[in-house]
């Protein structure tokens, strides 16, 4: 995770697939926001005053992930995290990096990197690279660890590495 930001004014780019939003401007940088719920076939919940973007780098590019709210930012150790338990063969949990144990609480641990399969990952650079530029506005950052919150009925974490 990079930095956790307000919302802001998304610009649509047409010919994506439905969970790409379209991009913002962050710091003069076009960037394509992407929204898990969408992603995970959820449905999409409607913006709060704590809605947010959390900023990544997945699969070698810079992207914003739209999440409900982020209630804590934590390191979990190497220890506290587990195995993905077996869901049987009809669910995939490929991009699950693991279960994290946190004050007697289980947080899912997603990663990042295998949340978008390769052509998604693709279809999003692509959004990047035909945004237009008419995106305004400059976000509020938050400094925060190397996991949080992400968009969700369960608590998911977000993952790149774990020490």
């Amino acid at each position: 995770m990079r930095e956790i930001i307000g919302m802001m004014p998304i610009t649509p780019v047409p010919r994506t697939p439905q969970f790409v939003l379209g991009v913002i401007n962050l710091r003069g940088r076009v960037i394509p926001i992407v929204d898990l719920r969408l992603k995970f076939d959820m449905a999409r919940a409607e913006q709060t005053d704590e809605t947010c973007i959390i900023v990544v780098e997945a699969g070698g590019i810079q992207m914003g992930i739209v999440v409900d709210k982020v209630s804590e930012v934590l390191d979990i150790n190497a220890d506290e995290i587990e195995d993905v338990p077996s869901f049987g063969d009809e669910v995939n949990t490929d991009y699950i990096l693991g279960v994290g144990k946190s004050s007697d609480r289980v947080k899912l641990l997603l990663d990042i990197d295998k949340v978008l399969s390769n052509d998604e990952v693709e279809a999003t650079r692509s959004a990047a690279d035909t945004g237009d530029g008419e995106v305004v506005g400059q976000p509020e950052s938050v400094d925060g660890a190397t996991e949080a919150p992400a968009a969700g009925e369960a608590e998911t974490t977000l993952s790149q590495a774990v020490a």
